[in-house]
């Protein structure tokens, strides 16, 4: 029985943690070939580190596409905590962007994807500060789970365990966490009840990827001995996929779109260097599985699958792969009638695709709606051709989780298209579509996930499922099909989307902060949107006593699905400072919805729907400003525009092309975003003396961080000598000393106390300038625990009859958190010289 869950479980697991595309996969005969060499390869590598872009693509492609090795990379983190430069989404919905890029990206490099329930709170500096807010238990547990079901032979480190304090505080507890799992995971006494559904495993060994970055530069490592390393040449050229394998890495790479890491594919020859942390040596450093029996001898009956796979690849026919069949159908039932779980589950789904492909079988499941609420059906439309002279029967096809199983006994004739449609019933009871992960509120440093089997899984978990039962040269053989949507476009032409479960109502505040001045109400607008026809209910906004709203409640008819309505309500503070977490509700029907739908849409990554709880910060904040009229030039992307006309200001978005002497008249400051000197370069550069010119006019320039490196094109930013650096106060609770306690900024408008930093959320800032010129004046001193204080947060400098300040604060992540502070700070920076 135990053998029994243990092989549903794997069965389950593998299957959900492939990548779901929503683009048929459509292999030519060299990627078909390339498979059928994998399917002979019995052996896994899994990579380790902490957020997506830490992965070295060059050794999972070499791995994947070379060795032909089942491989993985554990990302402990979804990259919640970084900077977005496609668009506006920060945190959970950044994090739902960078999952979605490392699972195309690991289309690309053959890897498979898994993650942790570790949230990436932001930048931290040393792995112990880590491994308390991540909850460092819970990490190891996760990690241990993972290398359970995934089975590595060897792990690959990306950061190294004893350098504390030298990167990245997650980098390096993702490597000292890796120590312990690789002794834990074969422990029967460490979390047994994860061995109901997996059995213990001992890695055989594990590396740290080391790379010039470790030595402090190209040069450097260049001089250095690393006689002590494995020197692993992945240099090498794919003559059927046309690419080298750096080139295949460099697309991969290229998918981290968000965090702007386009690279540019290489080819000769090249080296991968690895230290040997744990485990036996290896003799010859171009095996990384030496020792490891990578035959189908490893499995108790697969000698002889061993040799019939082997008799295919010898007879592969490139111009008619369908050739293989017969011999691949019989391997399929060899492979069915083995023992083993591990090994028959994966080589069972990896040999069901080669079948399907080399026959041109081609399967699909389409619904005519995007989304559907739970209990109501769809009209699903399904299609099966086989475009080959393989003898082939369409037995049935069952409709998942509705178990509706439609008996068919259709012979499918070499190329003659089979399609119907059906009536598919969505269970009542069925989950909404949304990063699982997300569905119950965590903590700062972990997500909330109960359910075990889920932790580790990659992506949404979607249950609509068509199952194919074909008979092929006399074996029956269950093909699954996600349902998804489909339909065409006049430009795009055929476009494909996954199927979403919808609530019946969702319901949105608009502002997801709302800034009240004074004690004056203020109309806050709640837009209401369908999931199906004829919904009709109640809206309320629901408050702290200490807040009035009226009206109690407001009644919504929306006659059609898709469609919204927008219905206000009046709100009043309180007539003292404070900040309150509002709820929107939609009741229909006697049933209560409270979750905003976001729907992410980028060409690049799957259409993803997320369902978090509308809710909105309401700040109550004594905030005077001076100056009306503000310039803002956007970087990488972020909310401070909207937070400042919250705050009363007029805000023009200018391009780089806009900016003009003439152009620049009448407004009081000018504001850069967040790393605008590195993503606009050159463009903003050439500006620099008209900006520094409104300056001396009488207007102030507000610069805010930028980082350091290569990415800075400009030289002088600013009128006087400064010098940014990597110096940050991660910590955002770290005491803030005032510098010169007298200084306008300080005082004018708003009296700034240590109170306005209370409250700050993920860093107080980062990247500040280490170096200035005397005409700077430094305004506030903190650090972390253990450093030396940092000064450079805020330093401004007159410059003719206006100001010019720089701040690395993190204003952008403060103020759509609706930070009282932050807003009084930043409002006193602007009016300096008002």
């Amino acid at each position: 029985m135990q053998k029994k869950i243990v092989l549903l479980f794997v069965l389950t697991f593998y299957t959900i943690c492939q990548a779901q595309p929503q683009l048929p996969e459509k292999p030519s005969s060299a990627e078909i070939y390339a498979k059928i060499e994998k399917l002979n390869f019995l052996g896994s590598a899994l990579y380790i580190a902490a957020h997506p872009d830490d992965e070295n693509t060059r050794l999972i492609s070499f791995l994947s596409k070379n060795t032909k090795a089942r491989t993985g990379y554990l990302s402990l983190t979804r990259g919640d905590g970084g900077q977005n430069l496609i668009g506006l989404e920060l945190r959970e919905l950044l994090g739902v962007i960078r999952t979605q890029e490392l699972i195309e990206a690991r289309k690309v490099d053959g890897g498979e994807q898994f993650f942790s329930r570790a949230n990436d709170f932001g930048y931290s500096k040393v792995p112990n500060e880590t491994l308390q807010i991540w909850d460092k238990e819970k990490v190891l547990h996760d990690m241990v789970w993972i290398i359970r079901k995934f089975q590595p032979d060897v792990i690959v480190n990306r950061f190294d365990h004893r350098s504390p304090g030298t990167t990245h505080g997650h980098h390096t507890s993702s490597a000292i966490l890796t120590q312990d799992a690789y002794t834990l995971a074969n422990d029967p006494n460490y979390q047994p009840e994860q061995l109901n559904y997996v059995n213990t495993w001992q890695p055989k060994r594990v590396l740290f990827n080391t790379s010039w970055w470790f030595f402090g530069g190209r040069d450097k490592f260049e001089k250095a001995d690393k006689s002590k390393y494995i020197n692993l040449a992945t240099g090498v050229y794919y003559p059927l996929l046309g690419k080298s394998n750096q080139e295949i890495a460099a697309l991969s790479r290229s998918k981290h779109k968000s965090q702007g890491f386009g690279a540019t594919g290489s080819r000769g020859e090249d080296m991968e260097y690895m230290e040997l942390i744990k485990g036996t040596d290896l003799e010859d450093k171009q095996n990384l599985f030496e020792g490891i029996d990578t035959s189908w001898n490893r499995v108790k009956g697969g000698k002889l699958i061993g040799k019939a796979i082997t008799e295919i690849i010898k007879n592969y026919d490139f111009k008619s792969p369908s050739k293989s069949v017969p011999a691949l159908v019989k391997v399929y039932t060899q492979i069915n009638n083995l023992e083993d779980t591990y090994w028959k589950t994966i080589k069972l789904a990896e040999i069901k695709t080669i079948i399907a492909s080399c026959s041109g079988l081609y399967l699909e499941a389409y619904s005519e709606s995007q989304s559907v609420t739970p209990g109501d059906a769809i009209t699903m439309h399904w299609e099966t051709i086989n475009r080959s002279n393989v003898a082939m029967t369409l037995n049935s096809i069952t409709i998942v989780p509705e178990n509706k199983s439609l008996t068919k006994n259709i012979k499918l004739a070499n190329n003659s298209s089979q399609k119907d449609v059906v009536t598919v019933t969505i269970p009542s009871n069925a989950e909404y579509t949304s990063p699982y992960w997300l569905t119950e509120e965590g903590t700062a440093g972990m997500y909330t996930v109960n359910d075990l089997q889920k932790i580790g899984i990659p992506d949404i978990i979607r249950e609509m499922k068509a199952h194919f039962t074909v008979t092929i040269e006399g074996t029956p053989i269950t093909f699954e099909r996600y349902i998804i949507h489909k339909y065409n476009d006049p430009v795009k032409g055929e476009v494909y989307q996954p199927l979403d479960i919808i609530p019946v109502v969702s319901t949105q505040i608009l502002n997801k902060v709302q800034l009240f001045k004074d004690n004056k109400p203020q109309i806050v607008a709640v837009k209401i949107k369908a999931g199906k026809d004829n919904c009709k209910g109640e809206s309320e906004l629901v408050l702290p006593t200490d807040w009035k709203v009226t009206p109690a409640s407001i009644p919504f008819d929306i006659k059609t699905k898709g469609n919204n309505v927008v219905v206000t309500f009046t709100v009043t503070p309180p007539n003292y400072p404070t900040e309150a977490t509002v709820k929107s509700i939609a009741t229909v029907n006697g049933v209560e919805y409270n979750r905003e739908q976001t729907v992410i849409d980028y060409p690049h990554i799957a259409t993803q729907q997320v369902l978090l709880p509308s809710t909105a910060k309401f700040t109550k904040a004594d905030l005077k400003i001076k100056g009306k009229k503000i310039a803002y030039i956007m970087g990488a992307g972020d909310n401070v525009p909207e937070s400042l006309k919250q705050m009363g200001y007029d805000v023009t978005l200018l391009t780089c092309e806009e900016i003009s002497a003439e152009r620049l008249k009448g407004f009081d400051a000018v504001i850069t975003g967040i790393r605008a000197y590195n993503v606009l370069g050159e463009e903003l550069t050439l500006k620099q003396n008209i900006l520094f010119d409104f300056v001396k006019n009488g207007g102030n320039m507000v610069v805010q961080y930028n980082t350091t490196g290569r990415n800075l094109a400009v030289k002088d930013i600013a009128p006087y000598p400064l010098r940014i650096s990597r110096d940050r106060v991660t910590e955002e609770d770290a005491e803030v000393t005032f510098l010169n306690a007298t200084h306008p900024v300080l005082n004018h408008p708003n009296k700034i106390t240590s109170n306005d930093f209370n409250g700050w959320v993920q860093e107080q800032g980062l990247y500040y300038p280490d170096q200035w010129g005397d005409e700077f004046m430094p305004i506030l001193s903190s650090h972390d625990t253990g450093e030396s204080p940092k000064n450079g947060a805020l330093i401004i400098a007159q410059h003719g009859k206006g100001y010019y300040i720089y701040t690395g604060l993190s204003f952008f992540r403060e103020l759509p958190q609706g930070v009282s502070g932050a807003y009084r700070l930043l409002a006193n920076i602007i009016a300096m010289g008002k």
